[in-house]
């Protein structure tokens, strides 16, 4: 069977043209709905935003208010927070509904093996580990069952769901985790059966369980420092392992001063997997760059490794993997070391090479923005049309009466 993410930019291209976008904003809360599944091409740089964009405006007339263009800006969004708070993303925003010290700091075994005894909770986690891939609805009810019902940290949620994601980013998925908790919002996101009977298939629906009562019910349950637990199944999944090194497969080698030195450099890391940019200089070396500060942080499933590494493998032929310091010290002898910003290599990648932004497709809201309807309306501020948004300069600054 052919993989449904197949890690090239020609797959990425074919999602852009296959993205309808009347279904999608009708559909797109229903787990079989009208998707586009372009977030991992997103998150590791076969495209940018403004390419998805313009690759669906090319074919479909949209509004500059269209659901689309919105959820696009989620993600920009949720960059521009990161961008403003660094590491704090990491770290609760503002109270939740209950203290800290009142949630657990790991995750049950019988979630992690899809055996709580919900379905909707159950499919989910074995959605997860067969696709590395979850929808965005399947995601919030996983989040909020195991916050509010199971009182478990948001963090331990956001850390364990990372790591089996093919389209895992940090500010995207930790700060989703905050919105359902409600420290990054004003209140907890909550779901029932009968949310989930109207936009899951048969094989989701939970009745009978404990998330088949009222939302009145639910929110007492959240404000309770109880934990809710069901009545578990009987034979789980096995989660997969996580990696914190390459596989042996994507032959990385050791950081080595005598492939670059006197050289123009670029740096492909596992967030810039597009195209080489085209005003390289002749003769310039491409080296492919794996941080091992980054991986022990934060291990990647087998099927994230092989996405990421299949790419990487067909665009560099050389591959580095290791310590910031011993990369530091082999790209000292190079001419001069470039690479696209990126804040999952965040302090290490500035210190090794002059990096040039990211593209944007909003333009840049200066001022800290702590709700997404706060910074919507300023970065869409006399933008009317998509073709307008797509004039728009990327460092467009914001002015201020």
């Amino acid at each position: 069977m052919t993989d449904p993410f197949d890690p090239t930019p020609a797959a990425a291209q074919a999602r852009i043209a296959a993205v309808r976008p009347k279904a999608y904003a009708g559909t797109r809360n229903h787990l079989e709905g009208a998707v586009s599944g372009l977030s991992p091409y997103v998150t590791h740089g076969f495209v940018s935003l403004r390419e998805v964009l313009q690759g669906v405006a090319d074919r479909h007339r949209l509004e500059a208010q269209h659901k689309f263009v919105y959820e696009l800006g989620w993600r920009e969004y949720f960059r521009h927070v990161w961008d403003e708070r660094g590491t704090g993303i990491l770290r609760s925003l503002h109270a939740g509904v209950l203290p800290e010290g009142a949630y657990a700091r790991d995750l049950p075994a019988d979630i992690r093996e899809a055996r709580t005894g919900v379905p909707a909770i159950d499919q989910a986690v074995r959605t997860l580990y067969a696709t590395g891939m979850l929808h965005n609805h399947a995601r919030m009810w996983l989040a909020s069952y195991v916050v509010h019902l199971r009182k478990v940290h948001w963090r331990a949620g956001a850390d364990w769901l990372y790591a089996h994601l093919l389209d895992g980013d940090l500010a995207s998925n930790h700060l989703s985790w905050q919105w359902v908790a409600g420290t990054g919002s004003h209140k907890p996101y909550l779901f029932n059966a009968e949310n989930v009977a109207r936009y899951a298939p048969p094989g989701w629906h939970s009745p009978g369980t404990v998330i088949d009562t009222s939302y009145e019910v639910l929110d007492a349950f959240a404000r309770s420092a109880r934990a809710v637990v069901a009545a578990g199944s009987g034979e789980g999944v096995a989660e997969p392992a996580g990696f914190s090194e390459p596989p042996e497969w994507l032959a990385c080698e050791a950081p080595d001063a005598s492939h670059v030195r006197g050289s123009e450099v670029w740096l492909v890391h596992p967030w810039n997997l597009g195209a080489l940019p085209d005003d390289l200089p002749a003769n310039t070396r491409v080296i492919g760059l794996f941080s091992a500060e980054f991986h022990r942080a934060w291990p990647w499933s087998e099927k994230r490794w092989r996405f990421v590494g299949t790419r990487m493998a067909e665009l560099v032929p050389l591959r580095w993997f290791g310590e910031a310091r011993s990369i530091g010290e082999a790209l000292a002898s190079a001419r001069r070391v470039r690479s696209g910003a990126e804040p999952h290599l965040a302090p290490w990648l500035e210190r090794w090479a002059d990096c040039e932004p990211a593209p944007r497709l909003f333009p840049l809201v200066e001022r800290r923005c702590d709700s997404f309807s706060q910074w919507w309306t300023r970065s869409m501020r006399g933008i009317r049309s998509v073709d307008e948004l797509l004039a728009a300069r990327a460092d467009t600054l914001e002015l201020f009466a």
